[in-house]
């Protein structure tokens, strides 16, 4: 790992994050629940959704573990992109050929584009949380060297 000091975030970006999260699940699953479709038409976005959301937070760890010198085998990595970028043609094509209105489209796709946004820096900010706690415990501050 470099010798950059790892910040615990602010308990203002965590609380951002986790409400975007939280929203963006909520209003996307309200949405679901209230949406004149099948059963199985919801099931479909819920569990694209759930993907989108696992895969983005594989990204994301992925891409960190690499940053701090983490062994990711290639395969692992490539998945991790592919899957997210499934769940993003997944939804796309799901509601490109909906037959519900463009306003619903929009709110589903942006519902979806924030809870994955979120995920990723609710993720980092646990991680980046937990570094920090553990240099405070050892005592280690992480500065660099003269």
């Amino acid at each position: 790992m470099d010798s950059k000091r790892i910040q615990k975030p602010s308990p203002a970006f965590v609380g951002a994050s986790w409400l975007a999260l939280l929203i963006g699940v909520a209003a996307f699953n309200i949405g679901l629940w209230n949406a004149e479709m099948e059963l199985n038409e919801k099931g479909y976005y819920f569990t694209v959704l759930m993907f989108g959301l696992f895969a983005a937070i594989s990204v994301q760890k992925a891409v960190r573990d690499q940053l701090e010198g983490i062994p990711v085998t290639n395969l692992y990595y490539g998945i991790a992109w592919f899957a997210t970028l499934l769940s993003i043609l997944l939804i796309t094509i799901g509601l490109w050929n909906a037959e519900i209105t463009r306003s619903e489209k929009g709110f589903y796709a942006m519902s979806f584009v924030l809870s994955i946004f979120a995920a990723i820096a609710v993720q980092k900010n646990t991680r980046d949380a937990r570094l920090a706690e553990g240099n405070e415990k050892t005592g280690f501050n992480n500065q660099e060297k003269e």
